[in-house]
């Protein structure tokens, strides 16, 4: 297993629209917490994208608050199922969301955050039609960001933790590490069925997917910044260089 850290971009701005999103998805988890058992699935029923709700082959229960349709493509994006969940989810945004978000500028960053995750949801929609199991979670969203970031960043080194019996912080470059990541949702793809459920890997190679081809659209308002530096500069808001410290 391999869990990013953080990459050696310098960050010039402070980024809001992580951070946002990030709150948002905290704030929507902890309330997620106060509910029952019963409570729990029912707000993941009413609120998490249902491919046979979205085309209208089922329809939930009245006595079930939920909102249209249509809509929880984008609700569907801020609920998760656990504390693992969130938390890798909310680890891989910060550790590539920031840099995406320099590059791109704010606004042009939270559209492109959220059509990547309208485009994963529909992605995982039109594979599996007829499921009934809500799609909850910002994963489709965050691998455009992923997808985003290999276009921009192909050479970018990110700090991880090798977990493989023992733990071990290892450097590699952002192409290894996405193409790495892509590799297994791709090959989760080709060994699961659509009886196990679980893992929406459709949305994450969706998701992959849009965020590379927009970029040729969501042109950078800048270039990245230069690299030769980033080890031993700090940017404003406390990412040391040198020792990743």
């Amino acid at each position: 297993m391999l869990i990013p850290l953080r990459d050696d971009n310098l960050i010039r701005n402070r980024p809001v629209g992580t951070i946002g999103i990030v709150a948002v998805c905290a704030v929507v988890f902890l309330f997620q917490l106060t509910l029952t058992g019963r409570g729990a699935r029912l707000f993941a029923f009413g609120y998490g994208m249902i491919p046979a709700v979205l085309f209208g082959t089922e329809r939930l229960s009245a006595a079930i608050p939920h909102v249209a349709p249509w809509a929880t493509i984008l609700t569907s994006m801020f609920l998760h199922g656990g504390w693992l969940h969130i938390i890798g989810n909310m680890l891989y945004l910060w550790v590539f969301g920031q840099a995406m978000e320099d590059a791109l500028g704010l606004a042009r960053y939270v559209i492109f955050y959220l059509v990547c995750g309208v485009a994963a949801a529909l992605t995982q929609a039109f594979v599996e039609p007829t499921a009934t199991v809500p799609m909850i979670g910002a994963s489709g969203a965050i691998s455009g960001v992923l997808g985003g970031y290999l276009v921009l960043y192909p050479r970018a080194r990110i700090l991880v933790l090798l977990i493989w019996g023992l733990i071990t912080p290892i450097t590699l470059s952002a192409k290894m590490l996405l193409l790495w990541w892509i590799a297994i949702q791709v090959f989760s793809i080709l060994i699961s069925t659509q009886e196990e459920g679980g893992v929406a890997w459709y949305a994450h190679v969706g998701g992959f997917a849009t965020g590379m081809a927009l970029m040729w659209l969501f042109r950078p308002r800048r270039l990245p910044p230069a690299r030769e530096a980033a080890w031993t500069r700090a940017s404003p808001w406390g990412r040391r260089r040198g020792p990743w410290g």
